[in-house]
């Protein structure tokens, strides 16, 4: 375990003095004379799942009026694979209604989160949550986060197989503080002795991910995790094992080219009932080894980076007291969803639909949120949120699939199937008005630009079905997995982005920056010409992220050490 060093980071001191994740949490939900809670205690809700946030729209006129932010709360939950039941869904669906904006937004990492809540909805919110039989313990901090992995367990026996590790990986890998217990469900402390038997006073020195693919699918973008699960199945079909990727992670600083993204290294392989144990050991290795001074150099790709892949493979070895196999030959093929009726090996059917950067809500043209609301209320299989922020109704028996398609129709539910492959590729982060970090628009402002760059491939004899991967962030880390776009947005200042080219569809090669700093006009400019030399010179099924690499426009990028050194030529 870790200990405490006064050089370490001021977060590290708040957790260890916490009390095991408690601080004055409790009197700060009791005073109504502010919106907020006290600094430090921000830092700890995270590990609960919550983080405050204030309307910035709202900032210049509160601050003039000499009063407090707009204080309000962000709701993450835990829900490992992505799966619930519709009586979960229309649980959710209405405590979003009663404790926040009634929407809920559906995140890159297969799980909810609740916006605009205000401090006296927290418990009761926290509570309802609990009565739905779900958590958000975990769903932010500095813990391992929300276990992700390929999207439809039903699409085959493997797929099923490979979900279970899901829940099996969080929990091992859940912390075990009464204080959640405590704080939102009023129980009463145990007098027993605390322990947290991995995670130690301190927890991790930053937040820690793990995703689970089965090729040729990686719809989770295994390799953007600090833990990257790749299924091998055996001769029969079934789940023999995993290969280990280790070090994926998409944050970086502008201006800092010390940080920067970095897909995860393949080490080897392990039997599928060992793989757990091997996730535990990773974890405490990067618990042990992780930088604890400074947190923009705390996730285990640079302790990975600064100490090297043999000495990982060697301490991960000793401490499992076996190495990892070889690891076995995959092939991924697409990063993507597919959207509409797919039916399973076992007869029933499953439906994805497309949910424009990933918001369920009621809009003016566009009920969707009812339109959810009543499949779920006619369902009796699973939802499951995609990790491009999709939504599927999984396991629907062919007889029910005439009363699905009558509602989809009565509210339009398959518009987003018809609309452009570009669209449908698209993803974005949630960005302003409330997101502290956002430099930018995001989620509000992809659809115009989509609609913009339509238009452009439309000019250039590009139809509907040329599917290009779009990614935009309102800053530079990683929430909607920019930098394995083909093209990437990442804001700069109201208005102004980064782009960066060169990702490719199987979610195997990192982009690297083309223009910084420009606006819209620009960015159609610059891509205006890239993609009519797309249209006119690319080989047969030649996506856009490999063309403009052979193409010489970029620099193709598969190490993170080399995402910031300039491409020679931007003709």
């Amino acid at each position: 375990m870790v200990e405490l060093k006064p050089e370490h980071s001021p977060v590290e001191h708040i957790k260890a003095n916490s009390n095991r994740l408690r601080g004055s949490i409790a009197e700060g939900l009791l005073d109504k004379a502010s919106g907020a809670i006290a600094d430090d205690d921000t830092q700890l809700t995270k590990f609960h799942g919550i983080y405050q946030q204030d309307d910035r729209r709202l900032r210049d006129e509160r601050r003039h009026q000499k009063l407090e932010p707009y204080y309000q709360f962000m709701i993450r939950l835990r829900l490992p694979g992505g799966v619930l039941s519709p009586q979960e869904w229309l649980a959710l669906d209405d405590l979003a209604h009663r404790h926040g904006n009634a929407t809920l937004r559906l995140t890159t990492r297969q799980t909810f989160q609740f916006h605009g809540v205000l401090k006296e909805h927290l418990k009761p919110l926290m509570q309802g949550i609990n009565a739905a039989g779900l958590d958000t313990r975990g769903g932010c901090g500095d813990v391992n986060r929300n276990v992700i992995a390929n999207t439809n367990p039903h699409r085959s026996a493997l797929h099923a197989e490979v979900h279970d590790y899901t829940r099996s990986l969080s929990e091992r890998l859940l912390w075990h503080s009464r204080a959640y217990e405590e704080l939102w469900l009023d129980a009463a402390p145990n007098e027993a002795p605390e322990y947290e038997p991995l995670y130690g006073e301190t927890y991790m020195p930053r937040k820690f991910k793990i995703a689970i693919a089965v090729p040729p699918e990686n719809d989770c973008d295994v390799f953007a995790n600090d833990i990257g699960l790749i299924g091998i199945a055996d001769d029969d079909g079934g789940l023999a094992g995993f290969n280990v990727a280790v070090g994926g992670g998409f944050g970086m600083t502008y201006g800092e080219p010390e940080t920067y993204p970095r897909l995860g290294s393949v080490i080897g392989y392990i039997d599928k009932q060992y793989v757990v144990d091997v996730a535990e050991q990773i974890v405490a290795i990067q618990r042990d080894f992780g930088d604890r001074v400074e947190r923009k150099h705390a996730r285990l790709k640079y302790t990975i980076d600064d100490r090297g892949l043999d000495w990982f493979r060697d301490t991960l070895a000793e401490r499992l007291g076996y190495p990892l196999a070889a690891a076995q030959p995959y092939e991924f093929k697409h990063n993507g969803d597919r959207y509409g009726w797919i039916e399973g090996t076992d007869g029933h059917y499953h439906l994805t639909l497309f949910i424009a950067a990933g918001r369920i809500a009621d809009f003016d043209d566009y009920a969707l949120m009812s339109g959810v609301r009543e499949l779920a209320s006619i369902h009796h299989g699973e939802i499951r949120l995609t990790g491009n922020q999709n939504l599927i109704f999984a396991n629907v028996p062919a007889t029910e699939r005439e009363r699905f398609d009558a509602v989809i129709e009565r509210y339009g539910l398959d518009a987003g199937q018809r609309s452009s492959a570009l669209r449908r590729a698209s993803m974005a982060c949630v960005a302003f008005p409330t997101c502290g970090l956002a430099m930018a628009e995001a989620e509000r402002y992809i659809p115009a630009f989509i609609d913009k760059l339509e238009a452009i491939m439309k000019a250039a004899g590009l139809g509907d079905d040329e599917r290009i991967t779009v990614r935009m962030t309102g800053c530079p880390n990683g929430c909607a997995r920019p930098y394995l776009a083909e093209i990437a947005l990442t804001g700069r200042a109201l208005g102004k982005y980064n782009v960066y080219l060169g990702g490719n569809p199987s979610g195997e090669r990192l982009n690297k920056l083309y223009r910084e700093n420009i606006g819209e006009e620009e960015i159609l400019e610059t891509l205006e010409p890239l993609i009519q030399r797309y249209a006119s010179e690319r080989n047969a099924g030649e996506a856009f992220g490999d063309f403009v690499i052979r193409a010489g426009i970029i620099a193709a990028t598969r190490e993170g050490r080399d995402f910031h050194e300039q491409t020679p030529s931007h003709t």
